[in-house]
């Protein structure tokens, strides 16, 4: 019987050496793999995992849990150890240039809410732009206003020390444009889109078409031999409301719906014609500037008074009509806002929704529109 072989002590300690490698390798990547699963769990993605494995920031990261903004961070080509704190407090946008932003502006002195709240009121464009400028002095003042832009900010100083306004009239009125001329510098507008904003600032062009128009039925015309189109839930929405009203014994007729843009300039030319330049100025939206042209307005009328303001359907809408999605764009308590003079007649589909809310606040549409309808 062979007798075994002994290892020698030099080859049994070199073999105790590589099973010890082996085992702390596995264990190694057990513990690895955990880690990685657990930033996963946290929802960090793989190039942001790699980033904190290389960067030794696997507790710290931990320690803060998920983190879009600090997912973002360690993405990024522009992440600063020295900012992690700050990165953890910013609250995350979609920016391209969100990490480098940040740096720049936490070199600048902004603290992480100010920080956020830069972020939230621009784009990458207008942070980036905003980034460069010296520490502003006045941020919460404006950026504390949810609808305020970042991009308007010196506009905001300019027309508050003009005007004297507070801060979020001051914010309603420069993003409304009252800081600049009537009829100048406007905003084109070609798409169409059911909850668009036409003023003196804000112009449809010629291939601003409507979708959905639909013919109205001869029942509901102040002028039976008239053709008039609307769009197809402004009808339906009249519908009901008629027929509502009816139970009221109210009779509410529509007097005028869709105007095209050559519609506009034959009705200003027609006005001129009659009335002179003065009037047209005062109670005629020059072309483009119609509410008519988006097709999601009409002019109401009643069926058995010539004047409807001083019908009983004038009372009757003023009470009902936001019910039916309607309001009246052109109130006369809110001329300095929509820039027209009271309209008593016209009204604006703009769903049951919009309508309660500028019907209980008494504002208008174009202040509905600034606060929550402009970046839809």
């Amino acid at each position: 019987m062979k007798k075994r072989r002994k290892l020698k002590p030099a080859v049994l300690k070199k073999l105790k050496i590589v099973v010890l490698i082996f085992v702390v390798l596995f264990v190694g990547i057990l513990f690895i793999n955990n880690e990685k699963n657990t930033l996963r769990k946290l929802s960090y993605s793989e190039k942001a995992i790699s980033s904190i494995f290389q960067k030794w920031q696997i507790s710290a990261v931990k320690e803060i849990g998920e983190n879009k903004t600090i997912n973002a961070a360690f993405e990024s080509k522009n992440y600063q150890q020295k900012n992690l704190k700050v990165y953890q407090k910013v609250t995350y946008q979609n920016q391209k240039d969100l990490i480098k932003n940040i740096n720049t502006l936490t070199k600048k002195g902004y603290k992480p809410n100010e920080i956020s709240m830069i972020l939230e009121h621009g784009d990458n464009k207008d942070v980036t732009e905003f980034a460069k400028r010296k520490k502003v002095k006045y941020l919460e003042q404006y950026f504390s206003i949810p609808y305020a832009k970042l991009k308007n900010y010196d506009r905001y100083v300019a027309y508050y020390d003009q005007e004297r306004e507070d801060a979020e009239t001051t914010v309603l009125h420069v993003n409304l444009d009252f800081d600049k001329e009537e009829y100048e510098d406007v905003i084109k507008i070609d798409t169409f889109s059911e909850n668009v904003l036409v003023n003196k600032h804000r112009m449809l062009t010629e291939k601003f078409v409507p979708k959905n128009l639909k013919k109205v039925p001869s029942k509901y015309l102040k002028s039976k031999n008239e053709t008039i189109e609307v769009h197809q839930k402004v009808l339906a929405a009249f519908k009901k409301m008629q027929e509502e009203a009816e139970k009221d014994n109210i009779y509410l007729l529509i007097n005028s719906g869709y105007r095209s843009f050559q519609d506009q300039l034959d009705t200003m030319e027609l006005y001129k014609e009659a009335y002179g330049q003065n009037y047209v100025d005062n109670y005629v939206a020059k072309a483009g500037f119609s509410e008519h042209q988006t097709g999601m307005s009409i002019d109401v009328a009643s069926r058995d008074v010539s004047t409807f303001v001083e019908s009983n359907e004038y009372s009757w809408m003023m009470d009902n009509a936001y019910l039916y999605g309607f309001i009246l764009r052109y109130p006369k308590s809110k001329e300095e806002i929509t820039g027209y003079k009271c309209e008593a007649w016209h009204y604006r589909y703009v769903g049951i929704k919009a309508a309660k809310y500028i019907h209980e606040h008494n504002i208008t549409y174009d202040e509905y529109y600034i606060m929550f309808l402009e970046e839809e």
